[in-house]
């Protein structure tokens, strides 16, 4: 019983995960539709893609809320690059969009980690001017109106399916899951099972330490804001495919979700514990609870309630666990 109870005190998000399937599949039929399963993976990926990267500032004992400015800025960049190639072929796409998300989202997380790190600027202070400021250059370079008229092939990356069928004709898996999939994989190993990755753990636990054991801690946070961003512009221009088109006011509110799945999933909002691979049950919460909600008929104003609840939920367990320890 014992070894039981600790489990279920370890791994209490799967067990909720589990409940909550179970509730919404007896609720409504079509929860576990192939369908409906398939399309739950690809509401996930863009949040998995901005946790992930989050979950490396939080563990650094920061805070990014400026991911779905970052988001909208990167789609509507690659958009707009899009137009001027209207006989791009898929490959072409896809460069256009992977390559858009590194460049944009690296100047952006250089841009927030360099006010953390060289003008020791509060990360939450940091973030949320460059959220506004990002946001607004967004309705600048487009007018306030969406940029339309890419390339279908644009489309493929955000909303391509692959393995046709006759139940299925324009396919049943979304290549966005795959490649999320694999992105979030790369991330994981890149925490877990690499010297940068301890050197964040290291930094995130203590400063102080980390510094007399000769890592270079303002170089270990810069990186992990550029990560961030990165990650953030990826599910940026992953929107922008799936649309066909850069919205200015795409991934409003994003941020908060991605928050709310990485301390759902065990990252520690003091800073020095978490994993992107636990951060993945928090995006198949907020997931299921969205999705589950949507199929119930139930207001998207509940929905933020919900969502917010969980949030504050969260932190208080999150701290609760830290004064137990201490």
């Amino acid at each position: 019983m014992e070894k039981i109870k600790a489990w279920l005190a370890k791994n209490m998000i799967i067990v909720f995960l589990i409940m909550l399937c179970i509730g919404f599949g007896i609720a409504n039929n079509t929860f576990f539709t192939a369908k409906n399963l398939m399309n739950l993976t690809s509401q996930m990926a863009i949040n998995a893609l901005l946790s992930a990267g989050l979950t490396y500032v939080i563990i650094l004992g920061g805070i990014d809320i400026s991911v779905g400015s970052v988001a909208a800025l990167a789609g509507v960049i690659c958009a707009m690059i899009g137009l001027r190639f209207p006989g791009m072929n898929l490959p072409g796409s896809i460069a256009i969009l992977i390559l858009t998300a590194i460049v944009v989202g690296g100047i952006c997380g250089l841009l927030n980690g360099i006010m953390v790190t060289r003008f020791n600027v509060v990360p939450m202070i940091t973030t949320l001017a460059t959220m506004t400021i990002l946001r607004g250059v967004t309705y600048i370079v487009t007018g306030g109106v969406a940029v339309f008229g890419l390339p279908s092939v644009f489309s493929f990356l955000g909303a391509g399916r692959i393995i046709k069928t006759e139940l299925y004709p324009t396919g049943l898996i979304p290549v966005v899951t795959l490649f999320t999939i694999v992105v979030v994989i790369l991330m994981h190993i890149l925490l877990s099972r690499t010297v940068f990755g301890r050197h964040v753990y290291a930094c995130g636990s203590n400063k102080q330490v980390a510094h007399l054991a000769g890592i270079n801690v303002k170089r270990v946070n810069l990186a992990g804001y550029v990560i961030c961003s990165i990650m953030a512009a990826l599910g940026g221009v992953l929107v922008a495919s799936k649309l066909q088109n850069g919205q200015p006011a795409a991934a409003e509110g994003y941020e908060m979700f991605a928050i709310a799945s990485t301390v759902l999933g065990g990252t520690s909002l003091i800073g020095g514990s978490g994993s992107v691979a636990r951060a993945m049950f928090g995006v198949a919460i907020i997931a299921v609870i969205n999705n589950g909600m949507n199929l119930m008929y139930i207001s998207s104003f509940w929905q933020k309630v919900v969502i917010g609840s969980i949030i504050l939920l969260a932190v208080v367990l999150d701290m609760a666990q830290k004064q137990k320890k201490n």
